[in-house]
């Protein structure tokens, strides 16, 4: 292994250590010794990759926005088949990569008051509300989805969503719906 990829490697094991301590502890109640401790590392040698834990939380969070850009790319699939394969890769990765529950439950934090506000107004920035609300119109006018409001529908989708993959972070027992039952929210 190369010293870059060593280095790459160290500062992804820094970042899943703070996902992981900040979905369980608090982002306030973590610090960064904790972060350090449990990589396992130095104090000194945590903040040669990240100057802070707001760096951290920072970094975790765009990572986040990044992943919730992905609805976006998917607005040429059929609104019939988009939420039912969208659901299932996402359930399916999520169980192949269990930080994908935390980050959800780190994106649901960051977005309430109190939260460091660069990071905040990162997380209220990202959101697949918009871009499904455009797939939601187009499953209304196809006759599939039910009639209302589109932003509110996937405003209450991903509502839904948002509480089984907290529910998925905390109950490791706890198995993914069928995404038909979540679908059923949005049919007509």
């Amino acid at each position: 292994m190369t010293r870059k990829e060593q280095k790459e490697e160290r500062r992804n094991a820094i970042l899943m250590t703070a996902l992981d301590l900040f979905v369980k502890r608090g982002y306030y109640e973590t610090k960064i010794s904790d972060i350090a401790s449990a990589v396992p590392m130095s104090t000194g040698l945590l903040f040669h990759y990240f100057g802070s834990k707001e760096e951290l939380l920072i970094e975790l969070v765009k990572m986040g926005a990044a992943a919730t850009g992905s609805t976006g790319k998917m607005a040429d699939i059929p609104a019939s088949v988009f939420f039912e394969s969208f659901l299932s890769q996402l359930f399916e990765y999520s169980k192949a990569q269990p930080w994908v529950f935390n980050m959800f439950v780190l994106m649901g934090q960051a977005r309430r008051s109190g939260m460091p506000e660069e990071a905040r107004k990162i997380a209220l920035s990202a959101s697949g509300i918009e871009d499904t609300a455009k797939i939601i119109k187009k499953g209304q006018k196809e006759g599939i989805f039910r009639k209302g409001d589109p932003k509110l529908l996937s405003t209450c989708f991903w509502a839904t969503v948002q509480g089984i993959m907290e529910e998925m972070a905390v109950n490791k027992e706890f198995k993914a719906p069928d995404p038909e039952w979540l679908i059923a929210i949005l049919l007509k």
